[in-house]
């Protein structure tokens, strides 16, 4: 979700509490830290409020390994027809993960499994809008000679069948023993149209019923029509139609003539002419709002599905647009069927999550979550829309309607829709209730970490406590439990302690609710210059970013803070951006950087630099807004052309990012011109012999002017090609010379070196000063552990899941040594202890291998499963899945 579920009962509590003003305009050092003066202490209080967690308006099975089996069973033998439906619920429980590049995946199947053109539609358009921002790659692969269109627009007209009878009838020469005429004129106001009787006959049974059968004007000369709302001209177009089969070009009033007439007479043929040619005229929003009114009207399918596209194709600026608005809210169960088709529910799936991103309390996602509900047909899309729904309905204060919604998705087998209703519960005044829903679930199901965190809302104290501490336990990702933790340690005025439990989850989740609560941290302890650098980060993550539940601007908050920290020189933060980025303080880097852009200084570097940074910590997107910034203020036309190698390399396209280093060399050698080639080069070729090209590359731009943090990155590249063509020698001396000049991570290679020469005592050590030096440093503590023996491995790998509990080696080497020590089923549990809240590739395929070694078929088959759903094409696991499958009883 790109927009907050924020809890009501703290927006509530907070209102007027706040005034973060208090603790910025003063003099330094004039407001005491921690006073006993009851307004200080209710400052503090403010400043250091966590909000309830939100009940967030996902898809979060009790077992998502389970469903993810599920899924990929029934794909595999399931009509093609239900693909689509199926990839969408696959995306719908990767967002609950929160797995953005699996989402995109179960997208872009969903509309190549597609089996409708409304499908297609649909999917196409939800891909079109999860790229908002990438616009720039399509067209640097253009100037690469590469088409990135695949899921453009459809011509609707050619891919739309619609099954029309002909209309075509026997014509009968006599009736009753009386000649029927061969012409007929019909009069339309004061103009009669000659046309050939079984012409018009054949366009439709009531013309053929009319003309030829028992009614008197088969006898007539002359028939008047002037009262069915057809023109002359229309219906000469009609009468031309009838001899022709096809329409000539005529306006698009007539034409809507036409249909309304070819509709009210049963002219199929006629109508889907006229259908297909309305659907080729739309071209504009407002052509397609005219438009799709008379679609919906008289149900053509062509027309209305082009008009569909249309605003698909706007998302989500249409849903500005009240009249789409008012189309997609308030139609009915045939409308639907005339624009969408079968695919109704993707589409308000797509609507409903659209609006929620630009206002998950407005009218139009309730409109769009009320057809969503309307349009579910099978049991899991009931639970899926009853939740949303509910979750919509608990924002807007709809209790009632909120409740009995929750209730509906937990009957449907929701089980996290419980959490809705604990909340209504305590709203009712009813916290024992909450309590005890809450415990019931506990003891009914093999418990997760939301349950627990759930649960400490309803009781106080050492209770709390206890189910923070079960819940952080059983998913470490849960920010609210660290924050609670962190704010009521602050408040018994234990610094230390604090700030040490906030930047616990900082260390490896740089969540924005967690980078605020610390700033607020700093801004009660006076520590401005901590402070200004979280907001800073704040800031460069999410430029529009607001503070305090969306009441004051992070920017104006920086402002109040940089009054009170002392101003840096260009070379200050130079100093600075080293000092940090020697010590792998990454968030203290990005703080510098951003400031450094306030200057004169050349910003498409550092905007380079910062994009740097925002990948090292997990911020792909907004490392790729920095990529585009970097470009766009690049000062040359080689500097640009390398940041749009990056920017193609960084999103899959190393092969063009490559071709941009060429060009960029061809204008002007540069150190980051070389790199980025060596780099590709080093990615894109699987030819061993590529190895002394790279060596070259990188060489070459160690040649060229480039600062010092760049270079020291470059030397520790080209020691680990050294390493791997076995030049240890050499390798060493880039290592000493990247350390030189304060690379830090130089340590990690020069282990290396240390333990490819047998001495695995100077490896240690070396890894053991890069942990001395270094923030962040679990993946050092990953990598001496291989340089140890198995107490001390075990130690480091116990502290790299203290420090980053997403890493899975740690998870993976402590169940291989369960394993070999035949203790299968701790092996099996230390895999889940991470599975549950990681869905990774390797601890599925290792628990799936353990499974199949203990016999236990059906669970190795699960595994090997939901495995295959998170990489379908990994070919050890298909191999696995084949194998275990063979032996499925």
């Amino acid at each position: 979700m790109r927009a907050s579920f924020t809890s009501d009962s703290c927006k509530e509590s907070q209102l007027d509490s706040l005034n973060p003003q208090s603790w910025l305009q003063v003099e330094r050092g004039k407001l005491s830290k921690f006073s006993s003066r009851s307004s200080s202490s209710s400052s503090i209080e403010s400043l250091i409020k966590v909000p309830e967690p939100p009940v967030q308006p996902f898809f979060k099975p009790v077992d998502y390994v389970e469903v993810l089996a599920q899924i990929h069973e029934e794909l595999e033998s399931c009509p093609p027809q239900e693909r689509s439906n199926l990839y969408l619920f696959q995306y719908q429980l990767f967002k609950g993960l929160g797995e953005a590049k699996l989402m995109r995946r179960s997208l872009r199947s969903a509309w190549l499994k597609g089996s409708t053109v409304h499908e297609k539609l649909v999917f196409g358009a939800w891909l079109k809008y999860e790229r908002q921002g990438e616009e720039l790659i399509s067209d640097l692969l253009a100037t690469c000679g590469k088409c990135a269109q695949e899921s453009g627009p459809v011509d609707v007209s050619s891919e739309l069948d619609v099954d029309i009878s002909s209309g075509s009838h026997e014509t009968l020469s006599m009736m009753n023993g009386k000649h029927i005429l061969r012409s007929v004129s019909f009069k339309i106001g004061d103009e009669k149209i000659v046309c050939d009787r079984q012409k018009i006959a054949s366009l439709s049974a009531p013309f053929h019923a009319m003309l030829n059968g028992c009614f008197s004007e088969s006898l007539c000369e002359h028939i008047d029509l002037s009262e069915n709302n057809i023109s002359p001209l229309g219906f000469r177009e009609i009468s031309e139609f009838s001899m022709t089969g096809s329409l000539n070009e005529v306006s698009p009033d007539i034409l809507l003539e036409i249909l309304i007439f070819a509709n009210k007479f049963c002219c199929e043929r006629l109508k889907d002419a006229c259908d297909r040619k309305l659907a080729s005229l739309v071209s504009s929003r407002d052509d397609a709002v005219q438009l799709m009114e008379c679609a919906l009207e008289e149900n053509s399918p062509v027309l209305a599905a082009s008009c569909l596209q249309v605003f698909l194709q706007e998302l989500p600026d249409c849903l500005n647009d009240d009249r789409v608005v008012e189309i997609f809210s308030h139609s009915d169960k045939q409308q639907k069927m005339t624009m969408v088709g079968s695919a109704s529910f993707s589409l308000y799936c797509l609507l409903s999550e659209v609006a929620m991103n630009l206002d998950p309390q407005s009218d139009k996602t309730a409109f769009f979550l009320d057809q969503l509900v309307e349009s579910a047909e099978t049991n899991r899309q009931k639970l899926l829309a009853f939740h949303q729904l509910g979750c919509v309905r608990l924002l807007r204060k709809k209790y009632d309607e909120a409740e009995r919604l929750f209730e509906a998705a937990l009957n449907a087998g929701h089980i996290y829709s419980v959490s809705g209703l604990a909340r209504l519960g305590n709203i009712r005044g009813h916290r024992l209730w909450a309590y005890d829903k809450l415990s019931s679930v506990i003891s009914s199901v093999t418990p997760l970490g939301w349950m627990y965190q759930e649960r400490s809302l309803y009781c106080e104290g050492d209770k709390r406590w206890e189910d923070l501490e079960k819940a952080t336990e059983l998913d470490p990702t849960l920010t609210y439990p660290y924050m609670y933790r962190a704010a009521s340690l602050m408040r018994k005025q234990d610094v230390q302690a604090a700030l040490a439990e906030i930047n616990r989850i900082l260390g490896f989740k740089l969540a924005l609710e967690c980078l605020e609560l610390r700033f607020c941290f700093y801004l009660a302890l006076e520590n401005y210059q901590a402070a200004i650098c979280d907001v800073q980060a704040i800031l460069t993550l999410s430029p529009d970013y607001r503070m305090f539940e969306g009441r004051v601007a992070a920017s104006q908050l920086r402002t109040l803070v940089r009054e009170h920290v002392d101003n840096w020189t260009t070379a200050d933060c130079w100093l600075q951006l080293y000092d940090r980025w020697s010590s792998v303080d990454d968030i203290g880097s990005l703080s510098v950087i951003y400031q450094m852009l306030e200057s004169d200084a050349a910003k498409g570097v550092l905007y380079f630099r910062q994009s740097l940074l925002l990948l090292r910590l997990n911020c792909p997107e907004a490392a790729m807004r920095s990529l585009q910034l970097a470009r766009q203020h690049a000062s040359t036309e080689h500097e640009r052309l390398v940041y749009e190698g990056w920017i193609l390399y960084d999103t899959g396209h190393c092969n063009e990012g490559l071709q941009k280093a060429e060009e960029s060399i061809n204008i002007k050698k540069s150190f980051e011109a070389f790199f980025l080639k060596a780099y590709a080069l080093a990615d894109s070729s699987l030819d061993p012999s590529s190895s002394s090209t790279v060596m070259s590359l990188l060489e070459e731009a160690l040649k060229c002017p480039s600062d010092r943090l760049r270079k020291g990155q470059a030397l520790n590249n080209l020691g680990s090609v050294y390493v791997d063509c076995g030049k240890l020698e050499l390798a060493a001396d880039c290592y000493i010379n990247a350390l030189k000049i304060r690379h830090t991570r130089a340590h990690q290679g020069l282990a290396r070196v240390h333990f490819l020469r047998n001495d695995k005592i100077a490896a240690y050590e070396e890894m053991t000063k890069l942990i001395e030096k270094a923030q962040n440093n679990a993946s050092a503590y990953e990598k001496r552990s291989e340089y140890c023996d198995r107490e001390l491995t075990k130690a480091d790998l116990e502290m790299v899941t203290q420090l980053d509990p997403l890493r899975v080696y740690p998870y993976r080497y402590r169940a291989a040594v369960l394993m070999d020590s035949h203790k299968e089923k701790e092996a099996i549990a230390e895999l889940s202890r991470a599975i549950v809240f990681k869905a990774d590739l390797h601890l599925l395929h290792l628990r799936a291998a353990f499974h199949e070694h203990t016999g236990d078929v059906l669970a190795a088959l699960r595994d090997c499963r939901a495995a295959l759903s998170v990489d379908p094409n990994h070919r050890e696991m298909l191999e696995l899945h084949s194998r275990v499958n063979s032996h499925e009883p």
